[in-house]
């Protein structure tokens, strides 16, 4: 990429002025400074927003468009009666624009595009959440079920009327008694040869779909996730097609259900619960790619083994998880553009020049906001390498068992952390923006309480991360050596890192190597090389860790099965240490691919920056592990808080990258309100002081 080192948008000079100069001295980009200060740093800002974008920036471009339609917008304040009409009819509006065809075959009006369709579908946050749901419901989760589970026969007879939305549908996979375990879900489906039907059953109450969305009222059909028994065996869970209501929404014989009611977000969708007594469907309702069963019952599946096919049909259910990802990301970059753009026109306390001071100026209005700046950048990048992977599989292209692994291990990873991070970037923009952030129209307290069901939806982040610390402690076990031999010395190895973190013998060689300066320990730290040795050291570290002490139990299986419950919360914090490993690699790999000038230098500023965040969330584990000496630790904080200061007057090109316009923002806050408010107020003092009209300030005596 081309960097032509100067912005091509308008207003990028930070309203109400900059923040002090930073310290220009050295340049953590290993560059030279365009010109004297860092205040004088001009990113390209078209450049970066396509760099932003991805590989399918068309595809945002079109679906951004779209939603700039007020016919799509969240209105806040309707009932949720209100809500759920409107979002069911906005549905209509984005299948007749086009908007939900891309990644179905071209035969039914699609383009296999399914890297873009993902893309263009987390663009309909910033429209309204509940749409953006409940179209994934429909499409991505109902259609995506038929297209991917099912063969043929079951496209030719039911993808027509999802697509075109004549038949509102419903993914009926969660119990209210399992949850994330679907593979002990309770609802059967047991084939009768007589009638070459299954009947589709719920024995309890615990075994009812519940939280189902479009289940209350709109869904007609579902695709219904039940035990497949034919023969008296039990083939585990397997998908099938269910219709659920006539065409007057009345439910069909031996279907039943309630509505959900209100939630905390999201009341757009109409969740419920579902049940199913002796509901028979044909044979060919069964959802058959990866099972089937003939007319007499026989059962056959090109899976032999029944726990690696489970995985594989859930496997190609991924794409909800890599669409909540991106949808995270989109709701962070939409609140951060809200606070910090009111923190650069928001005026409180007065300065030593004696005018009140802009927000974004004061140091801990910095902290609070920059960082997680910084992060969402990150996690941006690290989001458009999940599509790649995504969309390599999905295509095709790369099917492959290794590259599946990848995918559900980053899409369980990064989805995590996003919606995690949601949550709390959402919160400290509320809290920023003070009253005016707990406003229903500056959006703030509306997104963060839709996206709040995010963290638990298409699993729940903690059993997500336990799924990717499986995968650690499987690569770890490959890794490991299997002979007696190679096992001591392995062992002696890890004994002997330990004593070494125990000794502090990394610490004195940082302490030797910096000299006392802080100037050297800073130095270090902006090495990527020195970045990410420390943040792998502590995934391979804790992974060794947990591995060595479950590896002791040898082959008694029940022991150590109890190890790795004990070491549950160890795995977790593994997991999230490599999601964060990766998030910096994405992070590093989308910097190295901008050519040297000011808007390198400025990733380079923001990617630093969320390496020194990560270190200091983790400071106590790098400090106890002897990884970091206390000067450096030191450093840690001093070198974070100078890039604040350095990203301080680039704010404003960095949330024109985001690309985001009005109509997508709409927050008054954000779009002039406060700044003309300020500007009112300004010119009334100062029209006052002309003329000599205010009043004279009672002073104090003096003591």
């Amino acid at each position: 990429m081309v960097d032509t080192a100067s912005s091509t948008r308008a207003g990028t000079a930070a309203p109400g002025g900059s923040a002090p100069n930073a310290d220009a001295a050295g340049d953590p980009a290993g560059g030279t400074p365009t010109a004297g200060t860092d205040t004088d740093v001009r990113i390209d800002v078209d450049l970066l927003a396509e760099h932003l974008l991805g590989r399918w920036a068309e595809d945002r471009r079109i679906s951004r468009r779209l939603v700039l339609d007020p016919a799509l917008h969240k209105v806040e304040g309707l009932t949720n009666h209100e809500h759920r009409v409107r979002a069911f009819d906005q549905l209509r509006i984005l299948q007749q624009a086009g908007a939900i065809q891309r990644p179905y075959p071209p035969e039914f009006g699609g383009q296999d595009n399914h890297g873009g369709n993902l893309a263009a579908f987390e663009e309909i946050t910033t429209a309204d959440p509940s749409l953006q749901i409940k179209a994934g419901v429909q499409w991505g989760l109902f259609g995506s079920a038929v297209h991917h589970l099912g063969t043929e026969r079951n496209h030719r007879e039911f993808l027509p009327g999802i697509i075109d939305f004549s038949v509102p549908g419903c993914f009926a996979m969660t119990e209210t008694g399992h949850g994330s375990d679907v593979q002990s879900i309770a609802t059967s489906a047991t084939y009768d040869p007589a009638t070459q039907e299954f009947v589709v059953h719920t024995p309890f109450r615990g075994a009812w779909k519940d939280y189902i969305g479009n289940a209350a009222l709109h869904g007609r059909a579902a695709v219904v996730f039940a035990k497949l028994v034919t023969r008296g065996v039990d083939h585990g869970v397997h998908a099938f097609y269910v219709p659920l209501r006539d065409e007057d929404g009345v439910f069909l014989p031996g279907v039943g259900g309630e509505d959900d009611g209100v939630k905390g977000g999201l009341n757009g969708i109409d969740n419920g619960r579902l049940h199913f007594d002796h509901v028979r469907v044909p044979r060919t309702n069964l959802l058959n790619r990866y099972g089937d069963v003939a007319e007499d019952g026989a059962y056959s599946s090109p899976i032999d083994s029944p726990g690696r096919r489970f995985f594989t049909m859930l496997g190609t259910l991924v794409q909800g998880r890599v669409s909540l990802d991106g949808a995270a990301v989109v709701a962070q970059k939409v609140g951060l553009q809200i606070a910090l753009t009111y923190a650069m026109h928001r005026r409180q306390f007065p300065t030593d020049g004696g005018d009140e001071g802009v927000l974004l100026d004061y140091g801990r209005h910095q902290r609070r906001l920059i960082p997680r700046l910084a992060t969402v950048f990150a996690q941006s990048f690290a989001h458009e390498q999940l599509l790649r992977t995504f969309d390599d599989v999905f295509s095709g292209r790369l099917d492959t068992p290794e590259r599946r692994e990848d995918l559900e291990t980053q899409a369980a990873a990064f989805k995590s952390m996003s919606t995690w991070s949601a949550l709390d970037t959402l919160q400290e923009c509320r809290e920023a923006c003070g009253g005016a952030g707990f406003l229903a129209e500056n959006r703030l307290t509306s997104l963060r309480a839709d996206l709040d069901v995010y963290v638990t939806f298409e699993g729940d982040n903690t059993v997500l991360l336990q799924l990717v610390g499986k995968r650690l402690l499987t690569d770890f076990r490959k890794r490991a050596p299997r002979d007696a031999a190679s096992t001591a010395k392995f062992v002696a190895a890890q004994v002997g890192a330990k004593l070494a973190d125990a000794s502090g013998v990394r610490r004195l060689g940082q302490t030797a190597k910096d000299r006392g300066s802080l100037a050297a320990s800073v130095a270090d730290l902006r090495d990527p090389a020195v970045q990410r040795a420390l943040l792998a050291g502590r995934v391979d570290t804790m992974v060794t860790e947990i591995g060595v002490r479950i590896g002791s139990a040898g082959k008694d299986r029940a022991r150590a099965a109890k190890l790795l419950n004990r070491s549950q919360h160890e795995l977790i914090e593994a997991a999230k240490a490599h999601a964060e490993l990766m998030q910096w690699d994405a992070f590093t790999a989308a910097v190295d691919e901008v050519a040297p000038g000011d808007t390198r230098r400025v990733l380079v500023w923001l990617r630093d920056l969320f390496a020194l965040g990560l270190l200091e969330q983790h400071l106590e584990w790098y400090l106890v592990h002897g990884r970091l000496s206390t000067q450096r630790a030191r450093a840690v904080s001093a070198y974070a808080d100078r890039l604040i200061a350095r990203l301080r007057p680039v704010v404003p090109q960095l949330l024109d990258s985001f690309g985001y316009e009005p109509g997508h923002v709409r927050a008054p806050i954000a779009l002039g309100e406060e700044q003309a408010r300020q500007d009112e107020a300004h010119a009334w003092f100062a029209a006052e002081r002309a003329a000599g009209r205010l009043p004279e300030q009672e002073k104090k005596p003096r003591p």
